[in-house]
């Protein structure tokens, strides 16, 4: 088993040498976009006016990037972007859905890029607490711990540990936080893994798990709270800053648990 990779990401970059991962970066936001449109294709979306500014964004000096984000009447919040500089080494992908209060389905989770060696996160973001709610754990969580441990103990793959407290206690125990080679099979172990979570994924939101609706707008608030939290508290936000400065960094930061949302919240009374 590979050991922990424990350094900062910010220090993981600095660290290393500029590579020129352009042609890694058009791989990966090729197949992200790929999970994306998976997606959308199953959900009534509208793209949040707040997000327009976003699509395409360029500071100067190499940094870009796009941010697209969605609502609908099952969908909090779908987030699809990146941002980066492939020509220096360093890219940063997310695929987050944060489902409305209408259902338990977890919420998903999505991020890989480059720095310039690649890592990737995938996971399921719990609604309840798995110590009492263990219907929802042995529905969700517990199909995936077999290939939990499988890839935990892959040679080729390196589990991240955040040194943040808090984001360590935002990834499930059955999320995936791993850096890899570039190489043509662990990138492809990587889409596969992904993909596969989507189609299950998508499989438990057809299936339904319906909240009372006395229970949905406590559910909306704890999920505002906890995708607020974990994008302010993001370490990676530090490294943004080098790139895109703080103002503009605090923008993408709003933007990625909306607070510059015009569109209302699925199941705000």
């Amino acid at each position: 088993m590979a050991k922990n990779v424990t350094t900062s990401v910010s220090d993981l970059f600095h660290g290393s040498d500029n590579v020129d991962n352009t042609e890694v970066f058009n791989a990966l936001w090729s197949n992200l976009s790929i999970l994306n449109d998976r997606i959308e294709a199953r959900f009534d979306l509208t793209q949040d006016p707040s997000s327009v500014p976003y699509d395409n964004y360029d500071t100067g000096g190499g940094a870009i990037g796009s941010l697209k984000a969605s609502t609908g009447p099952a969908m909090d919040w779908l987030i699809h972007s990146y941002l980066g500089d492939p020509a220096k080494g360093f890219t940063n992908m997310h695929l987050t859905a944060w489902l409305g209060p209408h259902t338990k389905v977890p919420h998903l989770g999505i991020a890989w890029g480059t720095l310039p060696e690649l890592w990737f996160y995938v996971d399921l973001q719990a609604r309840s607490d798995l110590l009492q709610d263990t219907e929802s754990l042995d529905r969700y969580f517990e199909p995936l711990n077999e290939r939990y441990m499988e890839y935990r103990e892959h040679p080729k793959m390196k589990p991240f540990v955040s040194r943040s407290l808090y984001m360590r206690q935002a990834v499930s125990h059955v999320g995936l936080a791993m850096v890899i080679p570039t190489d043509e099979e662990m990138v492809q172990a990587m889409f596969d893994l992904t993909s596969d979570t989507v189609d299950q994924w998508l499989s438990w939101v057809d299936e339904g798990n319906p909240v009372p609706e006395g229970e949905r707008s406590a559910l909306a608030e704890r999920d505002l709270f906890v995708r607020r939290t974990v994008a302010e508290r993001d370490p990676a936000n530090a490294l943004g800053e080098e790139f895109y400065g703080k103002e503009f960094t605090d923008g993408l930061v709003r933007m990625l648990w909306g607070g510059d949302r015009v569109l209302p919240r699925p199941g705000i009374e």
